[in-house]
């Protein structure tokens, strides 16, 4: 629990505030903050730390060394020191400190896990279907519209109707950063995205913009779309974790592994760095290595 006294709770809450007013941050960009800054607040409490200003270098160091211990990994350390480096600048321009004691914490090195991605024939299996029923093309149109665009959940879920443009086959995304790209999606997730639009006509509230609904005629939650994706793999038999975020990861190791056009690639995937897109260079490196092993007469092991 967060500590108590009332200096700690009062800049926290004008942070948050600042957090989701100036910088526009998402509810769930909000709330990891709040999570990560908590465990630390919860931290500060037991080392009776009673104020901003006692908090030094040494503190933060014994902070990551305590989480590291407990089991979070090297990235997940890096995003709750972000969060703290943002908590500390803000507190520095509000003249609550003097110094940002998080400023050369470091978080420990670990390795960099390579994403899932499904083969092309596993999303074959996955995107086909007869139904009728709205909500299963509903369902199967977000997964088109992820596959084919490599859209974030929070993008997707975000979409309008004015967003989408048929004659270029694009829809205009609001990204990380307030960055504004546009989403290729080809004939199949278009011809699914009109199906779903000629059902979503007899459910949406009026007044609703979102592309997709839910079955009370508001905007879907990413929440939602996650529990439905949950349920049409356990109905095809699809044993694998199959989550929003791994489309996008499937688009982008496909579309490399096709292209070779790692700046496209980067481009369709709206990173602000080359070298966040450059991880999937790994995936495509691995595919290639188990070619090798599998068809290069001097690489198999004799039987």
């Amino acid at each position: 629990m967060p500590l108590k006294s009332d200096p700690f709770q009062n800049d926290l809450a004008q942070f948050y505030q600042f957090l989701q007013s100036e910088k526009q941050f998402s509810p769930h960009t909000l709330k990891n903050y709040q999570r990560d800054i908590t465990r630390f607040m919860s931290f500060l409490q037991e080392q009776s730390v009673s104020s901003w200003r006692i908090i030094d270098e040494q503190h933060l160091r014994q902070f990551v060394s305590q989480v590291h211990r407990q089991g979070l990994g090297g990235r997940s350390i890096q995003r709750l020191l972000s969060a703290l480096r943002r908590l500390f600048r803000f507190l520095l321009i509000n003249q609550s400190i003097t110094i940002n004691p998080a400023a050369h914490t470091r978080a420990p090195k670990s390795e960099r896990k390579l994403p899932d991605v499904m083969h092309p024939q596993q999303i074959e299996h996955l995107l086909l279907t007869n139904s009728d029923e709205p909500l299963v093309i509903r369902d199967h149109a977000v997964l088109e519209l992820l596959y084919a665009g490599g859209l974030r959940l929070a993008e997707l879920v975000a979409l309008n109707l004015a967003d989408i443009d048929w004659q270029s086959q694009q829809v205009r995304v609001l990204g990380k950063g307030d960055k504004e790209r546009l989403c290729q999606f080809g004939g199949k997730a278009k011809l699914m995205l009109k199906r779903w639009l000629k059902h979503r006509e007899l459910l949406v509230k009026e007044g609703e913009n979102a592309v997709f609904i839910n079955n009370r005629g508001d905007r879907i939650s990413g929440s939602g779309i996650r529990a439905r994706i949950h349920r049409l793999c356990r109905e095809k038999g699809i044993s694998q974790r199959v989550y929003p975020h791994l489309m996008r990861h499937s688009f982008a190791s496909h579309l490399l592994e096709s292209s070779h056009d790692l700046r496209a690639v980067q481009e369709l995937l709206g990173h602000a760095h080359l070298k966040t897109t450059q991880i999937y260079t790994h995936l495509d490196f691995q595919q290639l290595a188990k070619t090798y092993d599998a068809a290069h007469p001097r690489a198999q092991k004799k039987k």
